[in-house]
């Protein structure tokens, strides 16, 4: 199997939203690539209008557009494409995805994870967590700027480096040149909501 590309344009910085109206601000400042990753937020009606909101926001805007685990809800609504970690590629009808023509984003940790994903011959894979996570629990070891590096010497696929990026050691991720995009979760917000200012300082980090 190979899934479809995200094509040529790098994913940069790419933010991972647990809301979908916080989708908005982000790609009215440019940013071209976004994940909406609820979690246990919502379920049912609720987590399909949710859904449905963050895929019309993301089409009016052309944004790239992932959808975090729900991937049945991804191919009904025709999400841009679907993120799954690594028990979740074991269980979701990884077919059923490709069969839809939606792209495929699959988190690493390890070689051993690395060497699973790129299996499925992914759109993109997502590598870390790169330095301690700001938004959970670390449960792997961080794999660093110089590991990164190695590891992607072996990928030949987009590399999303993901887990403990701040505005603060965004230029030791950039100068590898591993990284087709960065995954933000806390350093795009404050006070819990978007900061179109933080998020157009990543960008410019990223873009040097």
């Amino acid at each position: 199997m190979k899934f479809p590309k995200c094509d040529e344009t790098p994913l940069g910085i790419y933010p991972v939203v647990d809301r979908a109206y916080k989708l908005r601000p982000l790609y009215e400042v440019g940013i071209t690539t976004a994940q909406l990753r609820t979690k246990d937020a919502f379920s049912g009606k609720e987590l399909e209008d949710e859904v449905i909101e963050a895929i019309k926001i993301s089409e009016e805007f052309n944004a790239r557009f992932f959808l975090n685990d729900f991937w049945e809800l991804g191919i009904k609504h025709k999400a841009y494409g679907i993120h799954l970690g690594q028990e979740d590629i074991q269980e979701a009808d990884v077919k059923a995805i490709l069969d839809a023509g939606i792209r495929l984003g699959i988190s690493s940790h390890t070689p051993k994870e690395i060497d699973i994903a790129l299996g499925f011959e992914p759109s993109y894979l997502a590598i870390g967590p790169i330095y301690e996570p700001i938004s959970k629990k670390l449960v792997y070891d961080t794999v660093g700027p110089e590991d990164l590096k190695l590891w992607a010497k072996s990928v030949d696929y987009p590399i999303v480096a993901i887990g403990g990026i701040t505005i603060e050691n965004i230029s030791h991720v950039v100068e590898t040149k591993a990284a087709s995009g960065i995954a933000m979760i806390s350093d795009v917000l404050e006070n819990g909501e978007i900061s179109k200012e933080k998020t157009l300082a990543l960008m410019e980090a990223f873009a040097t």
